[in-house]
């Protein structure tokens, strides 16, 4: 918010748009930071922090908004820049009775918040985000204690409906053919990498309880140069080596390794084995219409 109120202190009207562009170079933000998403992917999170922070200095009066699109520093802006401060926060914004106003607004709206969270250093997104992946998280640890319970022809029959949902296969009962019969030097089945069968991929799909060391994922390996084939995907419920892992970055053939968490986070992704609870909507203005 500082580097923001800092841009205005020239007095002139500043886009948004601009001013992300201009603080980006101001602060040496390289290209690839730039470019970095909100977790729900709608917009860059430069652009998500600058947006933001204008909210939050014009609810506190250090911002105008002469029009859309458009902030100008007030005479409050200008005062408060003159005390020198080293970083601008929500707490230091709550002493104007304006911003604790706007936050009590948003504490009344969501009575379980806490107002540690409403004075966070985070955006309403980011703390949106962060609410749902700690959710998700704790899915994805019962869907994996799951996973380990369940009998072998059950976990295939899930792998199956699994990547059916991704897109594999074509449709469950050409899935469910080549998944899940007797497997031929470490290969339980193949499924189809598209609808049209281009190319076909080579599974291995264990409910494990130890780590899956580099000797498994190598006799894997091994199966598909016997088949001639390129891809292979080895699905398992526990995890693996990190002899494993570095493996399968060494190899020619291209082999993705899913261990049982993010098995889980594919299942809540996919909606396989989990059912929604409640669906969020967040609505943008639209100035447009008003015009």
């Amino acid at each position: 918010m500082l580097p923001v109120l800092k841009l205005a202190s020239d007095g002139q009207e500043h886009r948004l748009t601009t001013t992300v562009d201009e603080l980006a170079h101001q602060l040496n933000i390289s290209e690839d930071d730039q470019a970095v998403l909100i977790p729900s992917g709608t917009q860059t999170r430069m652009y998500n922090r600058v947006g933001w922070a204008i909210t939050y200095l014009n609810k506190a009066g250090l911002l105008d908004k002469p029009k859309r699109g458009y902030f100008q520093i007030t005479t409050r802006g200008l005062n408060f820049l003159k005390s020198n401060p080293s970083v601008i926060n929500n707490k230091m914004l709550s002493e104007f009775s304006e911003f604790t106003e706007f936050v009590g607004r948003r504490s009344e709206a969501s009575p379980s918040a806490s107002q540690s969270q409403l004075i966070s250093e985070s955006t309403p997104e980011e703390l949106i985000d962060s609410a749902i992946d700690e959710l998700h998280e704790a899915l994805a640890s019962e869907i994996a204690d799951q996973l380990a319970a369940v009998d072998p022809g059950r976990f295939e029959q899930i792998v199956v409906d699994l990547l059916v949902a991704m897109g594999y296969g074509g449709s469950r009962t050409d899935a469910a053919q080549v998944i899940g019969k007797p497997g031929d030097g470490g290969i339980d089945g193949t499924i189809k990498e598209d609808r049209l069968g281009l190319d076909v991929i080579y599974i291995q799909a264990k409910r494990w309880q130890g780590t899956v060391g580099r000797k498994e994922v190598q006799s894997f390996a091994g199966s598909l140069e016997g088949v001639r084939a390129s891809k292979g995907i080895f699905i398992t419920t526990s995890g693996y080596s990190a002899e494993a892992l570095r493996y399968v970055k060494l190899i020619g053939k291209r082999i993705i390794l899913i261990d049982g968490r993010e098995l889980a986070k594919l299942m809540i992704a996919h909606s396989v084995g989990v059912t929604p609870i409640r669906t969020l909507i967040i609505s943008k203005l639209d100035g447009d219409y008003f015009e």
